[in-house]
């Protein structure tokens, strides 16, 4: 007999959080997130997004053993202000039963409709700054620290129980050329000396802080008409700061500003945390975090997270600066191949920006909706 239960207490969000260490044990791919911190995103307490959006956690038992778990959530800023009467889920894991992934997404629809809204769509989060979508190409890669890692019968469940698809995301891996092509460096300095921009440099992470409102502000100009789109708060943005700046190597960070100081574009890069995170296995005390620290310094992998690019100067260019910085940081520093983060299916200007390196489609992910 499969129940459902309601994870309250600190003590059940903390198995809510784990079960995925166990689903996935012996997954040489699944790569952890650490405990501690998704221990505060699902606490009111300590996370912000809370004001304006609301969630509920559940786990499926069968014989007192949990086996799966799901999160109900509303967006209110979504529902009242962008009129999507969605209920949201995430945080969606589970074994190959599509019995109780469907008393799962029950329970997540019987939510949704006692909040009078019209439509289920998922796995997500809170908002477009969280993990999001199903793995459906790329299972034997490991999971970047801003994606989930699932096993291939995820989809099929969804299909099986009646849901469409929604969003679809694309990712690359990227081969690092050993020299920045002449072209570009010629490139790059026109632009940087007709729209008259320079380039601002960073040595500690904390100076970084300066300029993360405006980062933000980009973001938002920046992906505003796509379809998961939704404005992020700032007190999500101080939340944001807080989380990942531990994680930030100033060095790969790339700002643009314009001749009055004006940050118009930006690029975060990060050395690939996944193998030191799958070693730190969910823990973050010292010892642990040490492999962070090795993986800051000594890697053959980098991530592209994020790029923003004020509207008035996107289509001029602006990125072939951006893309020497980075080239030069990689080959200073050994990188060899970069990830790129979930990129929109539907955001071809993105995927343009690689079509002039050796780059291979690796992964997709996507959400799944259906009508309650």
């Amino acid at each position: 007999m499969i129940t459902i239960k309601e994870m309250t207490s600190k003590s059940d969000l903390k198995a809510f959080i784990k079960f995925p260490f166990t689903l996935y044990k012996d997954s040489p791919f699944y790569v952890p997130s650490i405990i501690k911190e998704e221990l505060d995103v699902v606490n009111p307490e300590k996370n912000p997004v809370y004001k304006n959006a609301q969630a509920s956690y559940y786990v499926a038992l069968k014989d007192d053993k949990i086996v799966g778990r799901i999160a109900a959530i509303i967006n209110w800023i979504e529902v009242k202000e962008q009129k999507k009467l969605k209920v949201r889920f995430g945080w969606f894991d589970v074994i190959d039963d599509i019995e109780i992934t469907k008393k799962l997404l029950e329970t997540v629809a019987d939510y949704g409709r006692k909040h009078d809204l019209t439509y289920m769509e998922g796995p997500v989060g809170f908002s477009n700054m969280d993990k999001a979508g199903v793995l459906i190409k790329g299972f034997e890669e490991l999971n970047t620290m801003i994606t989930w890692y699932n096993y291939p019968y995820y989809a099929e469940h969804f299909k099986q129980l009646g849901f469409e698809d929604a969003a679809t995301w694309v990712e690359y891996k990227i081969k690092v050329p050993t020299e920045t092509r002449p072209k570009v460096i010629r490139f790059a300095k026109i632009i940087k000396e007709k729209y008259k921009l320079q380039l601002l440099k960073f040595n500690k992470s904390k100076e970084l802080l300066a300029y993360a409102d405006d980062m933000f502000e980009l973001l938002n100009k920046t992906y505003s008409s796509l379809q998961t789109f939704v404005p992020i708060q700032q007190y999500q943005i101080d939340m944001y700061k807080k989380k990942y700046l531990p994680y930030l190597n100033p060095e790969y960070i790339t700002c643009i500003a314009d001749e009055t100081g004006k940050l118009i574009a930006f690029s975060i890069v990060m050395p690939s945390f996944s193998k030191a995170l799958k070693k730190m296995n969910g823990k973050i005390y010292p010892l642990k975090f040490l492999h962070i620290l090795k993986a800051q310094k000594r890697n053959d992998t980098a991530s592209f997270y994020l790029i923003g690019v004020d509207p008035e100067y996107q289509n001029k260019g602006i990125t072939a600066l951006i893309f020497k910085e980075m080239n030069e940081t990689f080959i200073r520093n050994g990188i060899k191949v970069v990830e790129t983060n979930p990129e929109l299916e539907e955001n071809k200007a993105i995927q343009a920006l690689w079509t002039d390196y050796d780059h291979t489609q690796h992964k997709m992910r996507r959400t799944f909706r259906k009508e309650i």
